[in-house]
């Protein structure tokens, strides 16, 4: 799962099915999967040592592991409403969603997976978006989308689902909350439909899942992780479209922003983004000329994730009273690693495996820029 393996990997059906019971198993999220898979040389003998682990990290309970069954329902499940798993490093997987440390294993992909190989650029914005708002979005996503540009965003109401109705000739992608079969909201199924034909739906919540308040910030991470850049044009002080411009300058895509008057609360976020350096649009032609040259060197950017200690090999157990060291460093409020790794006088080596272990127990949360604060 490196960068070298890039469109070299095929997952076998079996393997398909491990990854995916790893990734549905309790607490395993897109980091823990990558620690597990790269330490234990794959997601079958993960599957074996999650319950040792969890054990160690102090769980008050077995661990959940998804049974091979109910992964096989999902797959069946999947197969008849036309959905891929598209597996990390596999050749369909979005080489630029591969390179965010959080990038999920497994992809579920419906429709034209060939659009995930275009260029995509985000725009998204406010759900009770302006008439200008929305004239706007229509103008630059066409104008990108003739210039060989697709476009991406959440299905949201507003600027969202301008963006998409504005590309459906040229392709656009919709990042889902919820599983594939519960879509949010649920007018926008037509809208969807027609998406599909020459653009693509994308998620990695299993089917069934109903899209709830905390899993919109976390599909935002896969709207920027997508795209080349991110548009905000319409963002109040506190919205979603402002945590998905965050997460983009933190995945090193481009931020631009639409100015608005400074009399209409949907347009104060955009320019606080404005304020803060954010590229300021009024057109395509303000776009393009920034990510022509990011387009040319899109396969020399390295996908960074945890490599293995000792691939293949046992968790080694912490050494006597490191576990309660590092565990006496750790609070509700978030810390580095690397300040845990200089205060507990560990190696990097043990420190990883004793947040995996609290991970897997349900004891740890992880933030952006490698934070981790206790539960």
């Amino acid at each position: 799962m490196d960068s070298k393996s890039r469109g070299s990997v095929r997952l076998t059906d079996e393997q398909r099915l491990d990854w995916l019971r790893l990734i549905r198993s309790e607490n395993v999220g897109p980091r823990t999967f990558r620690t597990l898979v790269n330490h234990c040389g794959g997601a079958g003998p993960a599957l074996a040592a999650l319950p040792d682990l969890a054990r160690r990290g102090g769980a008050s309970g077995p661990a959940r592991i998804c049974p091979r069954d109910e992964a096989e329902r999902e797959i069946a499940a999947a197969r008849k409403l036309g959905i891929a798993f598209v597996a990390l490093g596999e050749p369909e997987y979005p080489l630029r969603l591969q390179q965010i440390d959080d990038a999920p294993p497994l992809l579920a992909v419906r429709g034209n997976i060939s659009a995930l190989a275009t260029p995509l650029v985000a725009i998204v914005g406010a759900r009770n978006a302006s008439a200008a708002g929305v004239k706007f979005t229509d103008r630059v996503a066409r104008e990108l989308g003739n210039a060989g540009f697709g476009i991406v965003s959440g299905l949201a109401r507003g600027i969202d689902a301008a963006a998409h109705k504005a590309s459906i000739a040229t392709g656009t992608v919709a990042v889902l909350a919820g599983g594939h079969d519960r879509i949010y909201p649920p007018e926008h199924a037509g809208l969807l439909q027609s998406i599909l034909d020459e653009g693509a739906a994308v998620s990695e919540m299993p089917l069934g899942w109903e899209p709830r308040a905390r899993d919109f910030p976390r599909r935002n991470r896969l709207i920027s992780g997508l795209a080349l850049a991110v548009v905000v044009v319409e963002a109040a002080k506190r919205s979603g479209s402002l945590i998905t411009a965050r997460l983009a300058l933190e995945q090193g895509r481009e931020v631009f922003a639409v100015p608005g008057s400074p009399l209409d609360p949907r347009t104060e976020g955009t320019n606080g983004l404005l304020k803060q350096g954010a590229i300021l649009v009024t057109e395509a032609a303000d776009i393009i000329p920034v990510l022509r040259p990011i387009m040319g060197h899109a396969a020399d950017l390295p996908m960074e994730e945890p490599e293995a200690d000792f691939p293949g090999t046992p968790f080694a157990e912490p050494a006597p009273g490191e576990r309660a060291r590092i565990l006496s460093l750790l609070g509700p409020t978030p810390v580095a690693i690397d300040d845990l790794i200089r205060l507990a006088a560990s190696s990097p080596a043990a420190v990883r495996i004793v947040l995996l272990e609290l991970e897997l127990a349900g004891r740890i949360e992880r933030h952006g820029s490698g934070l981790v604060s206790l539960v």
